[in-house]
């Protein structure tokens, strides 16, 4: 491929980027995290002239073709969420001089830019919040293992266990994919392993909510019997019964700041690649 920045430097502008979207599951389109991520994209591009436009690489035609299309001068740059381990696409646009910055980060070096929230920070504190509330039996509802902002997650979930002596059983631990169709699976999953857990640290506010309905069904009362925590905190986290306590996704702020650094890499392709790491913020509430 040949080096994109090339075409800046040469002044060619398309005055658009590409928003691009790798995840296969079309359900996740559909959850809060994706619809609030693109509104802040869109607003922190609002005082300029430049477009968004969201883009599909699912598959290898797709990519081929998002290739061709960064190749062929059409978005001046990308930014790219729900990035996997395996996929390689975005490290093929960086090296080929493209301007890209990710949202979250993937385990190793980085030779690219990315904008990350303090996942491991965010699930330690909400964890500590549950030890501080007497809780010993805390379960995890997590997201896809593949993905590392669910590594991080389970990193400070384990972190504040151990820092408490509190033993972190690998069958406290059930996958989901942060989905409201998760929910009550893990949540079901979890109960059927450990009848007596007595709280859950959830992967989204979308699966939390999802395991109240589920703890309210089998009986358990919340927060009296079964604390629980999600992550994000969308508007839905002040409207369960009860409001729902959650780690405070920056969103607007990771928006902003991808948008920030992919026009700064426009316009100065030789910059060093920026690695930049938010704070969360737990916001109690009545569920825990």
């Amino acid at each position: 491929m040949p080096n994109l920045a090339a075409r800046t430097l040469a002044g060619r502008r398309a005055d658009a980027v590409a928003l691009a979207l790798p995840e296969q599951d079309w359900r996740q389109f559909a959850e809060p995290f994706f619809l609030e991520i693109i509104r802040s994209f869109g607003d922190g591009l609002e005082d300029t002239s430049v477009q968004l436009l969201l883009t599909l690489v699912r598959s290898g035609i797709e990519r081929q073709r998002f290739i061709e299309f960064e190749r062929g001068g059409q978005v001046d740059g990308a930014l790219f969420i729900s990035v996997r381990a395996e996929d390689r696409l975005s490290d093929m646009l960086a090296e080929a001089g493209a301007p890209t910055v990710l949202l979250g980060r993937r385990p190793g070096d980085q030779l690219v830019t990315y904008v990350d929230a303090d996942n491991v920070g965010g699930a330690r504190s909400a964890v500590e919040h549950l030890l501080r509330g007497r809780s010993r039996r805390i379960a995890a509802g997590i997201g896809p293992l593949d993905m590392y902002v669910t590594q991080c997650r389970l990193r400070g979930y384990r972190e504040a266990l151990a820092a408490a002596g509190v033993e972190a059983a690998p069958s406290l631990v059930v996958e989901g994919n942060f989905t409201e169709d998760s929910g009550p699976r893990a949540t079901t999953e979890l109960l059927t392993r450990h009848p007596y857990v007595d709280a859950v640290f959830a992967a989204s506010d979308t699966m939390a909510a999802a395991a109240l309905g589920v703890l309210q069904a089998a009986g358990p009362r919340v927060p009296e019997d079964v604390a629980v925590i999600g992550s994000d905190d969308f508007p839905l986290a002040q409207h369960t019964e009860p409001s729902l306590t959650t780690v405070q996704q920056p969103l607007d702020e990771i928006g902003r700041t991808k948008v920030r650094l992919l026009m700064q890499e426009t316009e100065q392709p030789e910059v060093a690649w920026r690695h930049v790491i938010l704070r969360t913020r737990l916001v109690v509430r009545a569920s825990a």
